[in-house]
């Protein structure tokens, strides 16, 4: 049976990491049913790629503030 998840961009950053944390330790400790390792791992790969857009989309917000572009 494969578990439910809620949507990635439904979590904060902060839910997402604790997640990926969370499967990590499973994996780890072997606790994690090995038929249910494929959709774990898709969800630590789904995950990871919103992580890794928030922090790109913070960071080109912030590169702009810090940055303004001088009018000519």
């Amino acid at each position: 049976m494969t578990p439910k998840f809620t949507p990635v961009t439904d979590l904060t950053y902060t839910q997402a990491v604790a997640e990926i944390e969370d499967i990590l330790r499973m994996m780890q400790s072997d606790a994690l049913d090995i038929d249910l390792l494929a959709a774990y791992t898709r969800r630590a790969t789904e995950l990871l790629a919103e992580c890794r857009r928030r922090l790109t989309d913070t960071d080109r917000e912030l590169q702009s503030i810090l940055n303004p572009q001088t009018p000519q």
